[in-house]
């Protein structure tokens, strides 16, 4: 048995989760999300929890036994608290600022660069050099954080770019003078 998929999914207070013809549907305070559930893999509800189970052992199946109760267990935390990613700008003269929901960037280019936000992203500019990004579907919010990301990556001699808080980036040496 999978030591993920073998685990039960609480739902909390204020949470509706629904299974419709193959199709998992989850309401909540923040918004609803919905995922298509593989054949072989069932979900049911026991009283205040969701239990995942599949069919037989095979590799195929045992593989999505767990992906399965993280993506429902993911849909439930972000319909009731949702998933935030934040970045920072590193560079003299990076900073960002919001155009109504765009995020207009300044990371060095001879242009400013504009970033759309994808369905159900929110940007939130808490500083200049700091940047949020908000919303319900986790692997949406990775997606929109990476593209951001990828706008100017961070460098590896002087650390300049865009890197996730936290992020360590392993600064090399330059060239040794003679």
């Amino acid at each position: 048995m999978s030591r993920v998929g073998r685990q039960p999914v609480s739902i909390p207070e204020g949470v509706s989760v629904t299974f419709d013809d193959g199709l998992c549907i989850v309401k909540g305070p923040k918004g609803e999300l919905s995922f298509r559930i593989h054949s072989s893999i069932e979900l049911q509800m026991i009283e205040d929890h969701i239990e995942v189970s599949r069919s037989s052992d095979a590799p195929e199946e045992r593989s999505l036994h767990g992906l399965t109760r993280s993506l429902v267990a993911n849909m439930v935390e972000g319909v009731t608290e949702g998933f935030q990613k934040s970045l920072e700008l590193r560079g003299t003269g990076y900073r960002a600022q919001l155009q109504g929901q765009n995020l207009i960037m300044t990371v060095g280019f001879s242009h400013p660069v504009e970033l759309i936000p994808l369905a159900g992203i929110v940007f939130e500019v808490e500083t200049p050099t700091l940047i949020h990004v908000i919303g319900i579907d986790k692997q949406v919010v990775g997606q929109q954080a990476a593209l951001i990301r990828r706008v100017r990556p961070p460098e590896p001699y002087h650390g300049k770019g865009v890197r996730y808080v936290g992020e360590y980036v392993r600064q090399k040496a330059g060239k040794a003078k003679v």
